[in-house]
């Protein structure tokens, strides 16, 4: 039997890389398929804040087992920067701004140093679970490549010479946060 799960996105990319990487033993499903359209207000300090607050919401308004995510770019010249705001960092949702906004801050600078989180929290009737994913790597100096989303076109991983925005996506999906967040939740699940 297949088993659902909710995620806390109306994002069909963030969907479908999620049900890439879970497989056929789950059927993923996403707030569109719901037809729940409100606005999720993700005003926590934290990763794990706002995770938590967008996969509770899924359970209260479904009954559904409901897996939040918050994910973001942490650029350790930037003290962190853009972090939680990694999204609406120069405008809401608007990739090439935001990614803009970052190569512009760390012109002059040597330190590429950035790494991408996924904080997942999965509320169900047993409770709050969390699982974390990181990817360390180096931001480029120009947009590379037209595959992912997001800051993908922007960060090379450790060990590699292309952005994830130059990878095939099965490529991407072995080694990204998202891909080590969810092991973790499977792990759990299992």
């Amino acid at each position: 039997m297949t088993k659902e799960i909710l995620i806390a996105t109306h994002n069909q990319h963030k969907k479908e890389e999620i049900q890439q990487i879970l497989g056929d033993q789950f059927k993923v499903t996403s707030l569109t398929d719901y037809h729940i359209h409100d606005e999720i207000v993700e005003d926590g300090l934290t990763f794990h804040d706002n995770a938590l607050i967008k996969a509770k919401y899924c359970f209260e308004h479904t009954g559904k087992a409901s897996l939040g995510d918050d994910s973001g770019l942490v650029v350790e010249a930037l003290d962190g920067r853009p972090g939680i705001y990694s999204a609406r960092y120069a405008g809401n949702h608007d990739f090439a701004k935001n990614m803009a906004k970052v190569l512009e801050e760390l012109k002059g600078n040597e330190n590429r140093k950035a790494y991408f989180i996924t904080v997942m929290c999965l509320v169900d009737e047993t409770g709050v679970n969390y699982f974390e994913g990181r990817v360390y790597g180096n931001l480029t100096k120009e947009i590379r490549g037209e595959k992912g989303f997001g800051y993908d076109p922007i960060f090379i991983p450790d060990h590699y010479d292309i952005t994830f925005a130059e990878m095939k996506a099965e490529e991407k999906n072995k080694i990204s946060h998202r891909k080590k967040a969810i092991e973790q939740f499977l792990d759990f699940i299992r």
